[in-house]
């Protein structure tokens, strides 16, 4: 085995190191998607808090982002990362009325109906 892998480098140096790239790539990818999976199987339906941003609560709760900025009184086209709480005091409003909000709008957006407004 190890004289096939000496007889390989000699040869075909060029492939054996192609090969070795796309070996790492698709373990780093690989490893990547794992912890997103793991990671995200957990992270469902989490209660809605001040320090989520709008595309956080949206993946957590498999909603169109759309539907969390609508809430919170952003331009659905934009993107605005910043976290709930921050929204609120930009804005001079308390966090628990966006929380209730946002919740609303979940709610609604699970059972079906249209996001008012649309």
């Amino acid at each position: 085995m190890n004289e096939t892998f000496r007889t390989l480098w000699r040869t075909n140096r060029l492939l054996m190191i192609a090969f070795a790239i796309a070996l790492f790539f698709t373990v780093v990818f690989g490893a990547r998607t794992v912890a997103f999976y793991v990671y995200w199987s957990g992270h469902q339906n989490v209660a809605v808090a001040g320090w989520m941003p709008p595309g956080y609560v949206a993946k957590s709760y498999r909603v169109d982002i759309a539907v969390v900025r609508q809430a919170l009184g952003l331009d659905p086209q934009a993107r605005d990362r910043r976290p709930i709480a921050r929204i609120a005091h930009d804005r001079g409003v308390p966090v628990q009325s966006l929380i209730r909000d946002v919740n609303e709008a979940l709610a609604k957006a699970k059972s079906g109906e249209a996001p008012a407004g649309q």
